[in-house]
């Protein structure tokens, strides 16, 4: 580090890049963006400029061969995470990787390997694990204090009509991964199993119902958990009212949440059984209102490279949702219920999302 602050460094300066940027900013005291990288010059430096970036490269290799470097964020479209992922274990930085982390799980299970041969560490962006909300859920839900968990809710429907899918490596299981399961979908579900822990079974349906792509545009889940809990997950991009929920039912409570793309504290509501009005207490007591997002994720990111532990969401912990995103798509298309260990490496929908593709493709 220089001066105790994380020098960081954004690979893939499109969009989701500004998230990115805003989180090193909201914690200047602690970190201090040093470089810009992408492959089209004019953009990164056009990125370099808002951001008051100091440096800009037109490769990974260049950025990493420079070195001064502690922590990378990989910005870049999803085909692109594990080269570039691995690249940086090579030279032993640490990296910090947009969602989906890979496009398979036998690319995942590949990355693994490098990060074991490695002094550095793979961390995972899945931000909604992070709010103050999701946070205490976790402890209530570790503590006992809300009984066990029975039965769960996850809808992520958004909308995004034609000419979203007109970017040429959006609706691909060869780019993007798959549809809203993957590219969508997957954080309200990994906060889900984040709550709620590994899962067992799965039986999905997946339909093209109107959307210009090769993958689905709505995917729905029964999902079954080691813990005796049951849930239903759906994941759609044709629902003109958007929104995000969950809900989960313990034995004493229910605790529910309703946002869009983000969430604080004012979108969880929580309802107690009877006679269980501590639940109510025990969830207000000196709660802190962090929202959701990339910078409540990066400060417990760097609070673990600070500490010398392990970082949230450690590739390895990643590993459950994204073979879940697979089983998903498993099942949809065999028409046949899918256990978690089923897609062993080698086998089709381990080696790709869509196995050999789509029944409408």
């Amino acid at each position: 580090m220089s001066d105790s602050k994380y020098r960081i460094a954004i690979v893939g300066t499109g969009g989701i890049a500004n998230a990115h940027a805003g989180a090193v900013t909201a914690l200047a005291d602690r970190a201090e963006l040093v470089a810009a990288v992408d492959v089209d010059r004019d953009r990164a430096e056009a990125f370099a400029t808002k951001w008051e970036i100091p440096s800009v490269y037109a490769s990974l290799t260049e950025l990493l061969a420079a070195g001064g470097v502690d922590l990378v964020h990989l910005c870049t479209p999803p085909g692109s995470h594990v080269p570039l992922a691995a690249e940086c274990l090579a030279a032993g930085v640490n990296v910090f990787v947009e969602k989906p982390p890979t496009l398979s799980l036998d690319e995942l299970d590949s990355l693994l390997e490098a990060e074991s041969a490695s002094s550095a560490q793979v961390v995972c962006v899945f931000q909604h694990r992070f709010g103050s909300g999701a946070v205490r859920l976790r402890e209530l839900t570790a503590g006992g204090v809300l009984g066990r968990p029975l039965v769960a809710l996850c809808n992520t429907t958004w909308y995004r009509d034609d000419d979203y899918f007109a970017v040429p490596w959006r609706g691909t299981f060869e780019v993007e991964g798959g549809g809203p399961t993957m590219g969508h979908g997957i954080h309200q579900f990994d906060l889900l199993l984040s709550i709620l822990g590994p899962w067992g079974k799965v039986t999905a349906v997946a339909a093209r119902q109107a959307r210009p792509t090769k993958t689905e545009d709505v995917s729905m889940a029964l999902v079954t958990f080691e813990n005796g809990a049951v849930a239903s997950i759906v994941n759609s991009l044709v629902s003109p009212r958007e929104t995000s929920q969950l809900r989960f039912d313990y034995e004493n409570a229910t605790v529910e949440l309703e946002h869009l793309y983000g969430y604080q504290n004012e979108n969880w509501t929580i309802t107690p059984g009877p006679s269980q009005e501590a639940v109510t207490e025990a969830w207000s007591a000196d709660l802190p209102d962090v929202p959701s997002g990339h910078t409540a994720q990066l400060t417990a990111v760097l609070d673990a490279l600070t500490a010398g532990e392990p970082a949230p969401v450690p590739l390895a912990e990643a590993r459950n949702t994204l073979e879940l995103a697979a089983a998903i798509y498993a099942s949809a298309f065999t028409d046949k219920p899918v256990r978690r260990g089923d897609l062993t490496r080698g086998s089709e929908y381990a080696a790709r999302m869509g196995g050999p593709g789509a029944p409408w493709s």
